[in-house]
């Protein structure tokens, strides 16, 4: 194996609101139960963005190295770590590491630690040549994955498939997907359709339309263009009851105010999607007499990434990415601030 250098290239934000600079850095030793991944592809996603500018009350380490969505190979690694060998092919996720002895990494509940380091945030992340992993967080990958493709399911497609999880519907039953024809609400989709459930796609205009119809779903419910969004999504359900779940995906408000309208009596609303500034706001009525669970949803815990991975791995998921090189970040960005990316971008990581 090639020996590891001493510096390394890597996008490094500065000071709040960026931008990222393309810079030499030095390169990371493991600490005894870290590994050190010579980092191949990474995904970006929009957290990177709230990353960069600061946006959420969470401390940010700066100068930060962004990036969550890394896939690559161990290179090194600490006399601690265990589970995961020097020459495996491994994941760095959102969740870089916990303190695993609190009661809720005990009870698999670890992105609840108030220990919890996020990557990209908190501690660097994958936007560089060598990254730095907790041995007991990052997950180990199959060799026949394509790391490039599999980049975007190690935030995107395990948030999703939390999601679904947490919403508690069975196989033959119905789930709303708001948001569908993006970047998580593909994954979703995919995931909803592997795990048996019906899909109902939520969201605006034809090229969505088609993208959703291709996926799968059962019906399409263009927001743009309903007079009455409650009754077309109810409508679409068997025996016009409403949707068993409702995943939201938004990135608007209105959504999270209007579920409880078109979920099934004793449906689930699974909050997903982060609105600035937004509120869930439900009738006290309706959600007491249809006896709602509304909940909220944040990442997966370590056997959700490998059961998330797996459905990859099986060919089951496949993620829409265009890849372009570690140098061009600040213009994925600026289009990302445009609300012009479809799917998601993949950095390729120069050698």
């Amino acid at each position: 194996m090639a020996s590891i250098p001493t510096t390394q290239w890597a996008q490094v934000v500065e000071q709040k609101g960026g931008p990222p600079i393309y810079k030499e850095i030095p390169v990371p030793k493991p600490g005894p139960d870290e590994v050190l991944v010579k980092v191949k592809y990474t995904g970006v996603c929009h957290t990177d963005l709230h990353a960069m500018k600061g946006d959420w009350p969470l401390a940010l380490k700066l100068p930060l190295v962004g990036g969550h969505e890394g896939a690559g190979t161990v290179v090194a690694k600490g006399e601690l770590a265990a589970g995961i060998e020097i020459g495996d092919k491994a994941g760095i996720k959102w969740l870089n590491g916990s303190c695993l002895a609190c009661e809720f990494c005990k009870t698999s509940d670890e992105p609840l630690c108030a220990e919890a380091q996020l990557s990209g945030y908190t501690v660097d992340g994958t936007f560089q040549q060598y990254a730095i992993g907790k041995a007991a967080h990052v997950t180990k990958l199959p060799d026949n994955v394509a790391l490039d493709a599999v980049a975007p399911i190690l935030c995107a497609g395990i948030t999703v498939y939390k999601g679904l999880k947490e919403s508690g519907a069975r196989p033959g039953q119905t789930v709303a997907i708001v948001g569908a024809g993006g970047g998580l609400g593909s994954l979703a989709q995919q995931y909803a359709k592997a795990m048996g459930l019906r899909v109902i796609a939520i969201d605006g205009g034809d090229e969505k339309r088609a993208m959703c119809e291709e996926l799968g779903a059962e019906a399409y419910v263009d927001f743009t263009t309903s007079k009455d969004l409650v009754a077309d999504v109810k409508a679409a359900t068997p025996g016009g009851l409403g949707a068993h779940a409702v995943l939201l995906l938004a990135v608007s408000e209105k959504p999270f105010q209007q579920a409880v309208e078109y979920a099934r009596p004793r449906g689930a609303i699974v909050a997903i999607g982060l609105p600035a500034n937004a509120f869930l706001k439900a009738p006290v009525f309706d959600s007491v007499v249809k006896m709602i669970n509304i909940k909220g949803s944040y990442v997966g815990n370590r056997q959700d990434g490998v059961e998330a991975i797996d459905f990859f791995a099986r060919g089951l998921i496949k993620a829409p990415f265009k890849t372009v090189p570690l140098k061009d970040l600040p213009k994925v960005f600026e289009l990302m601030e445009q609300g012009k990316i479809a799917g998601r971008y993949v950095l390729e990581i120069p050698e």
